[in-house]
């Protein structure tokens, strides 16, 4: 492992945004890699700020509607938890100069601090809005059971379990 991949973000067709990761592991359903912040300056949420030292080991699944993001600062201290809903993922060449991990974001997302107590769910109105549950109603009720069911996991404390590789 070790290899560079591309992780390619698009949202309602469009790249939203592309960047480059280092390959932590791939088992065949779950690809996991290391990813500075890569957006310009500073992001800041309210409940967290994403900034540039940042570094986000991401999880991506082939056959689950969501990809979780461990945020650490860049001395190694956890923020949290950024979960995406998304499609499955689909992994592109691993192993090859021209790796990529494509996924497409759906709108919906959670986040989950360090210490647990805050689980919070963003950007529902986003998603009414995208008009998914009228395009596509199958991917709309994967999306909000992906949701739901990461929701769950997060209050029960066993966020950190899912992303063992």
């Amino acid at each position: 492992m070790g290899q560079l991949v591309d992780v390619v973000l698009t949202k309602a067709g469009r790249v939203k945004i592309r960047y480059e990761a280092r390959l932590l592991s791939d088992n065949g359903a779950q690809v996991s890699v290391l990813a500075p912040w890569a957006a310009p300056g500073v992001r800041d949420f309210g409940f967290v700020r994403f900034e540039p030292g940042d570094e986000f080991t991401e999880h991506y699944w082939r056959d689950r509607w969501y990809a979780v993001k461990e945020v650490r600062t860049g001395d190694g201290v956890l923020k949290g938890w950024y979960c995406d809903i998304t499609r499955p993922a689909v992994v592109r060449d691993p192993d090859s100069d021209a790796g990529e991990i494509l996924v497409e974001d759906l709108d919906l997302d959670l986040w989950v601090s360090a210490d647990g107590s805050e689980v919070l769910r963003l950007d529902e109105d986003e998603f009414a809005a995208s008009g998914l549950a009228d395009s596509d109603p199958e991917a709309a009720r994967q999306a909000v059971a992906a949701l739901d069911a990461l929701e769950r996991l997060a209050k029960e404390g066993g966020l950190p379990g899912l992303l063992v590789g």
